[in-house]
């Protein structure tokens, strides 16, 4: 059993799937598994968040004993590193293919990791602790270098290109999905947040003065009437404004001696 003590000591090697993870087989609970346990642990981090999943709790929702889990995994950082690669494997390659050039299947690729993102609000977080090497992390990250690599930006741009695309899908993702998050904390939903926040610091006298500059565009927003209207509107448009920005840049390159760039 691989303690966390001892994978803390090389935290660049710490993976599960840079270990000899095969899975065990004989002397465990009779039902019981690596995918459903994974597949139990992305209910609870779904319904619950990454701070509330334990190893006691995911026993008692799979029915078994806490020992009963460690057949399967070593810690509860395995199932979570799992879990991540697992949602990794909603984002649907088939559709990326059917895209088309590399405009359309970077679109779809960002509107399919945008969405796995916003349903999963714990996976941003997590994405970010992990080395993210699993199988279907590493077959969604071919697709993005193959739709990037057929730009025809110089080998050099290329992953400049791709953080320039996918970190903002990141983000814009990632604040979504938390934006969902605490609108259902509070027991509403995203229109009835949104609304209510807004109104309150436009009517509080300390904020009014500092707001005044934002005053359209704050009812711009607010004219659409839909949160997510809003929130697929932006991303559509940003994302068309780096799609485009890439094709300045491999006009600029095709019309620029190479090391002549600045």
């Amino acid at each position: 059993m691989v303690k966390a003590a001892d994978r803390a000591k090389n935290p660049a090697r710490s993976s599960v799937w840079l270990e000899n993870r095969a899975a065990r087989s004989g002397g465990g609970p009779a039902g019981l598994d690596r995918d459903r346990i994974v597949a139990a642990s992305i209910r609870m981090l779904d319904e619950e968040g990454l701070a509330k999943l334990s190893m006691r709790k995911l026993a008692t929702e799979l029915g078994v004993t806490a020992m009963s889990l460690y057949w399967y995994v070593d810690t509860k950082d395995d199932i979570i590193e799992y879990a991540v690669d697992t949602v990794y494997g909603e984002v649907d390659l088939e559709a990326v293919d059917a895209a088309g050039d590399w405009r359309e299947r970077i679109r779809v690729l960002a509107l399919e990791y945008r969405r796995m993102l916003v349903r999963h609000a714990w996976m941003s977080p997590s994405a970010g602790q992990y080395l993210n090497i699993g199988p279907h992390a590493i077959a969604a990250g071919s697709k993005i270098h193959e739709a990037i690599r057929d730009t025809g930006l110089s080998l050099d741009r290329q992953p400049s290109a791709m953080s320039a695309v996918f970190q903002f899908v990141y983000g814009y993702g990632t604040i979504e999905s938390q934006f969902g998050r605490r609108a259902a904390e509070a027991g509403m939903s995203q229109d009835e947040f949104y609304v209510d926040a807004i109104k309150g610091f436009r009517e509080d006298p300390e904020f009014q003065g500092r707001v005044e500059s934002m005053k359209e565009i704050l009812d711009e927003r607010a004219s659409h009437g839909s949160v997510s209207a809003v929130w697929d509107r932006d991303f559509a448009y940003a994302l068309d404004v780096l799609v485009a920005g890439i094709e300045v840049m491999v006009a600029r390159e095709a019309e620029e001696p190479r090391g002549t760039e600045k």
